[in-house]
């Protein structure tokens, strides 16, 4: 690898002629002579399509959620500042209104006028290095600054922090929990959960006072006077989560279940959580089970929009045809996708939602997740929640101006986005790092 370029020096740059030793080796002349190039495609696994199901109950509301994140460094003399601003946006789109837009080029205007009072955003700063609130330590303003940020006022109106309990605390059986065991960060050691509808409270081994945002487990992957700019992207990722479900929490809590026949929940990404933040993915499972069984039909979905799962499509995209899906199983996954071995199934611990891959039309070739409620590792299309009217109504929301996407999401995106530039600079400048 080169050396970068710094203040002084300039980078280093890669050799012109490199090449000519490496043609010139007997073992790659050797090689390149073994190779072949078969003529058809040789991509492994049996697809199994099937045609998308022709339900034709569009959806006269749709919720779509997506996030961005902006780190900033800064010199200050010879200390290396950082910190990161995250911005995460929630957008109610009136499908009437959808239909009147020319998909091709829409007006401006037209678009303004949609976007006038149907979003919510949120936007947050993390100090990671050289940066802190007060005389605290930069693990604990992270700590604090997530607590509080989770009860923006900005939001008050869908309550994400309420949701973040409602999650936790597996509130709408009506049968009071305790949250879920997490490591304290404090002591290390392991809380038994905080006591039922509780926003903070002692540890039981030291004491001290942890959050109900610690159960997610920000800390554990922080250090005392610096923070990996991960904290930001993870927080993004969990608020979109939250956000998400908390236009799901406020029509389960008041009553109006009549309405989740009209909505449907869109994220920008796929429906997981990753790595500590996994404590959340039970609760999101038990919910989206308890509403099946109760006969309530929860429409949730997930894009893609990059990754393994995006690149695995764009090879077998021309295999599956028009207005077709497959839909993969743990054994597909891990052999042509993964490509790899692991003794536990895919997404057992991360996701809520399985795998889809669709073929919508000639040219939309979409990678979506929707959740089963309970894991489940199946590729038969019934054992998902809303399948047939989700893959069935997705057409009417998508967008020609990118590839692959789908209107919803794409104004998600231009409220919840933040430019390299000029968003960098003039955040720079407006932190005074």
């Amino acid at each position: 690898m080169p050396y970068e370029g710094g203040n002084r020096l300039g980078a280093e740059k890669a050799s012109k002629l490199g090449h000519i030793d490496v043609v010139k080796s007997p073992l790659v002349q050797k090689l390149i002579e073994e190779f072949e190039h078969p003529d058809e495609d040789n991509t492994p696994g049996e697809v199994k399509d099937n045609p998308i199901p022709e339900d034709q109950r569009s959806f006269p509301f749709v919720f779509a959620v997506d996030g961005s994140i902006q780190p900033i460094d800064s010199k200050y003399g010879t200390t290396l500042r950082q910190v990161a601003f995250v911005k995460t946006a929630l957008f109610r789109l009136d499908q009437g209104k959808l239909l009147q837009l020319d998909r091709t080029s829409p007006h401006p205007f037209a678009l303004r006028d949609i976007m006038r009072d149907s979003a919510l955003f949120h936007a947050v700063v993390f100090p990671l290095r050289n940066v802190r609130l007060g005389d605290k330590s930069v693990y604990d303003s992270v700590r604090q600054i997530i607590y509080e940020a989770l009860q923006d006022e900005k939001l008050k109106e869908i309550s994400v922090f309420e949701t973040l309990k409602w999650l936790a605390y597996q509130k709408w059986d009506g049968k009071p929990k305790p949250s879920p065991d997490f490591q304290c960060p404090h002591c290390d050691e392991e809380v038994e959960g905080l006591r039922y509808d509780s926003d903070k409270g002692p540890c039981e081994k030291c004491g001290k006072e942890v959050y109900i945002s610690d159960m997610l487990g920000f800390h554990l992957e922080m250090g005392e006077e610096s923070a990996p700019g991960s904290v930001a992207s993870a927080y993004m990722m969990v608020h979109e989560t939250l956000l998400l479900f908390s236009g799901i929490r406020h029509l389960w809590e008041s009553g109006q279940e009549d309405l989740f026949d009209k909505c449907l929940f869109l994220k920008d990404g796929p429906l997981n959580l990753r790595s500590q933040y996994v404590k959340l993915i039970d609760p999101i499972r038990n919910f989206l089970d308890f509403a099946k069984k109760e006969g309530i039909t929860i429409y949730l979905c997930g894009q893609e929009k990059t990754g393994l799962f995006v690149e695995h499509l764009e090879l077998i995209g021309k295999r599956i045809p028009a207005n077709h899906y497959f839909l993969p199983d743990n054994e597909y996954i891990r052999t042509h996708v993964q490509q790899r071995k692991a003794n536990e199934q895919y997404g057992y611990r991360t996701n809520y939602g399985n795998k889809v891959f669709l073929k919508v039309g000639e040219n939309h070739q979409l990678v979506v997740s929707i959740p089963p409620g309970k894991y489940i590792d199946s590729d038969t299309a019934s054992d998902l929640i809303g399948f047939d009217r989700i893959t069935g109504t997705l057409k009417d929301l998508l967008s020609f101006r990118h590839e692959n996407a789908l209107v919803p999401i794409e104004l998600a995106h231009g409220v919840a986005s933040l430019s390299t530039y000029p968003s960098a600079h003039i955040f720079r400048l407006f932190s005074g790092i």
